[in-house]
């Protein structure tokens, strides 16, 4: 990976396909995790279909509203299209299947996409250049991705993590964005222009950067 740091002061990380990549098995053993816990009466296909479908649709509504869909809400929305009756499956329920879910998740962990990401991070850090996730979240929290970086040993290379789940906001939304410039101002004065976003989404990272006045390097 390299970055064009000419003129910058602060990097803004987003996570997936930018620094990460799921684990090659992690979906199918989550969607059998899914049929299993909720004692869901059709077969895988249906069921992985169901799950792909709403993962994109709600990828899709967040970037088109700048919002962001809970991890529960989307599972309901699963249930609901494979005929399942809500009203049995409470809120607790979906706790304690998210719990599962995260350690089926900590297992078959995320591989990370740059192999020398330690190294560049470190780098980046050694020239005074402040370092941030950007992350818009669905079924995966920003409290299992902070999981994740410290298992990688990377979250001391952050001064701080924005995750959508938290912020109620989903990148290209400007207050996203707004939420960066803020923080990284509590370190630092620094001005949008000096503020470079790198991420792999056209729509949510170089649009959504940009559009808000940061420096935006696309992956």
């Amino acid at each position: 990976m390299i970055i064009n740091t000419n003129n910058i002061q602060h990097i803004s990380f987003d996570l997936w396909l930018t620094l990460i990549k799921s684990h090659p098995e992690f979906k199918d053993k989550r969607n059998q995790l899914f049929k299993d816990f909720f004692d869901v009466p059709k077969n895988i296909n249906e069921i992985s279909k169901a799950i792909r479908h709403f993962d994109v649709f709600c990828n899709d509504t967040n970037q088109r509203t700048g919002l962001n869909f809970d991890t529960f809400e989307i599972y309901y929305l699963i249930l609901d299209a494979l005929e399942m009756n809500l009203d049995d499956i409470s809120t607790q329920n979906m706790s304690v299947f998210y719990n599962e879910c995260e350690l089926l998740f900590l297992e078959y962990k995320p591989l990370l996409l740059v192999d020398d990401i330690e190294n560049i991070l470190k780098d980046l850090k050694n020239n005074n250049i402040s370092i941030n996730i950007l992350s818009n979240t669905a079924f995966i929290k920003g409290r299992t991705l902070r999981k994740l970086l410290e298992f990688y040993g990377l979250t001391n290379y952050f001064d701080f993590q924005l995750y959508s789940d938290e912020t109620g906001f989903s990148k290209p939304n400007p207050k996203m964005f707004e939420l960066v410039l803020e923080s990284a101002n509590v370190i630092k004065p620094i001005k949008k222009i000096e503020i470079l976003h790198v991420g792999d989404n056209v729509i949510a990272d170089y649009n959504g950067a940009i559009n808000f006045g940061f420096s935006a390097q696309l992956i």
